[in-house]
């Protein structure tokens, strides 16, 4: 998970630049002013810092910088949850114009500034005066002394999230209860409304026939009497006629056979005419204005119509909204057993307890240690006297990561009061006190590049020579990017770089431009730059021999 490549396009002074980075330890030197911190600069901006129009080169549009890393199959997940495809690499981009306005990528899909920085967390840590990164986040800090104490807090974060979801689901219940009540209650008050009219299923289209009926019975029994004159009248009845008619035809049938089958179709009538009327005569008989029973009508539909508005369904409904009602309370009675989700989450709780102090106990355990080989560490980078300590102080609640918040505190010198890491005062010590975390750690965190920016600031000495071999053991085991101005620190490199400054004439731009570049120097240009290093711009042969010697090589003169 290294960083193999950089590039970088109109970026400050930097009008293009490709470098393709190696494994173990790397110095980046230069004059003052070169600008040896941009790439550190440009790094921290693809990896989601706050984007500043400033940094766009004078001339330019907008800047692009990116970053190439190794994959790393424990970053997969990430990348699948956050929509962005794993391949073999892992290429950060970003871009940033001239109004402030930027842009991101992650494996070519569009990422946010947030996602940036949270993937920029996983690949590096960037330590420097001025950049104090993980050594300051409560997660990174917990995540280095579990490391060290050799816990995997996978079982206390699962058993976490178990009593988490048991203590939503008890109070989504309780909640639910006193809602559930209030529901119940509702239901019972409607219930008994609608039950005191007591609607049977059909009767709503039976009482507004009756109604119809009964407040249209005079008009019925006119009709029905008239009817009955229409067909029963001696003078002009419908009966009389019709039968006169049968009569006539059956005289001449044996005339005209047709009739016959006339007759019979009159007589047929006749006989239809004669029961429609018995039946009308019926109808009279029974037939009554009854004010009464429209009376009982009116108030009984009444009540319908009232519940009907009440509820605002129409009249015909009531059956089947008192039937639903009633079945909804039946539900409500049926619903969660508050009992067995109590028991459910005291067999939570009691998990996490017993994970988060097996926890508690290996970090309380590893901590004096972990403190141990930091305050030793420190002795030799200039910090006689000075003390590491971790602190694990009782949470107020539980925790996803435990029971205990955990910080490093550091005293710089003998006498001091260990203060929290990110409040030393000192730029320099905060460095070193870094360097102999990392050192102590080196196998143990999880970003594999780490980038010292001037962390010798204020060193010398033998404290020089300490600061290089502990950069190039740490460098065994991870990526180590260095900025420095020490040639002791340089001499102990792996890989070294240099920055420099240059005037330049750029095509479509008027004048001459100030631009900064970057180049891998072989065997006799690092000899040469450790002894500018040494001695100045003015490279002499005691420079170089001084340098050759710190490189571990033999002068010319020597040789011969």
């Amino acid at each position: 998970m290294a960083l193999r490549r950089i590039a970088l396009r109109d970026f400050v002074i930097v009008r293009a630049l490709e470098l393709d980075l190696s494994a173990g330890f790397t110095v980046l030197t230069g004059e003052t002013g070169a600008g040896k911190s941009i790439l550190i600069d440009a790094l921290q901006l693809a990896l989601g810092n706050r984007a500043d129009a400033g940094a766009v080169r004078e001339g330019a549009e907008r800047l692009d910088v990116s970053a190439e890393f190794d994959a790393d199959p424990q970053l997969a997940t990430w990348l699948d949850e956050g929509g962005f495809e794993a391949t073999d690499a892992l290429l950060l981009r970003r871009t940033v114009d001239l109004q402030g306005r930027s842009r991101g990528w992650i494996n070519g899909s569009p990422a946010t500034a947030t996602q940036l920085r949270e993937l920029g967390d996983r690949l590096l840590d960037i330590h420097g005066q001025h950049a104090w990164q993980s050594l300051t986040r409560p997660e990174s800090v917990r995540g280095l002394l579990d490391a060290y104490a050799g816990v995997d807090t996978t079982a206390l974060e699962g058993a976490w999230q178990g009593w988490r979801q048991s203590i939503s689901a008890l109070e989504a219940a309780r909640s639910a209860q006193d809602s559930l009540q209030r529901e119940r209650e509702r239901l019972q008050w409607q219930v008994a409304e609608v039950m005191k009219l007591a609607p049977g299923d059909g009767e709503w289209d039976e009482l507004s026939a009756s109604h119809t009926r009964i407040s249209n019975a005079q008009a019925l029994i006119d009709a029905a009497e008239g009817a009955c004159a229409a067909l029963e009248d001696e003078d002009g009845g419908a009966l009389v006629a019709l039968s006169r008619a049968v009569t006539l035809l059956h005289n001449c049938e044996h005339i005209e056979p047709e009739f016959k089958a006339l007759g019979e179709v009159l007589a047929s009538s006749v006989a239809q005419a004669s029961d429609a009327a018995h039946s009308l005569h019926g109808y009279l008989r029974q037939a009554d204005t009854d004010p009464e029973r429209l009376a009982e009508l009116d108030e009984r539909m009444g009540l319908w119509m009232s519940l009907a508005r009440r509820y605002r369904r129409p009249p015909a409904e009531l059956p089947a909204l008192l039937v639903g009602w009633q079945a909804e309370l039946q539900a409500l009675d049926a619903q969660s057993d508050l009992d067995a989700l109590e028991s459910a989450e005291r067999a939570s709780q009691q998990r996490y307890m017993k994970e988060a102090k097996a926890v508690a106990k290996a970090r309380k355990q590893a901590a004096p240690r972990l403190a141990q080989a930091v305050t030793q560490a420190m002795q030799g980078l200039g910090m006689q006297g000075g003390r590491f300590e971790v602190a694990l102080q009782p949470l107020a609640e539980p925790g996803r990561a435990g029971l205990e918040d955990i910080g490093f505190l550091v005293a710089g010198h003998t006498g001091t009061t260990p203060r929290p890491i990110g409040k030393v005062a000192s730029g320099g010590e905060l460095s070193r006190i870094a360097l102999a975390i990392a050192v102590t750690t080196s196998e143990l965190g999880a970003a594999q590049t780490l980038i010292f920016d001037e962390v010798d600031a204020g060193v010398g000495g033998a404290v020089a020579d300490t600061v290089g071999r502990l950069m190039k053991q740490l460098g065994r085991d991870r990526q180590v990017l260095a900025v420095t101005h020490l040639p002791q620190v340089a001499a102990c490199a792996d890989h070294h770089l240099v920055v420099a400054k240059r005037q330049t004439t750029v095509e479509g731009e008027n004048g001459l431009r100030t631009e900064s570049g970057v180049a891998v120097l072989d065997d006799d240009s690092r000899t040469r730059e450790i002894a500018r290093m040494l001695g100045g711009e003015r490279v002499s042969q005691t420079s170089l021999a001084h340098a050759r010697e710190m490189l571990g090589k033999k002068s010319p003169e020597t040789s011969s």
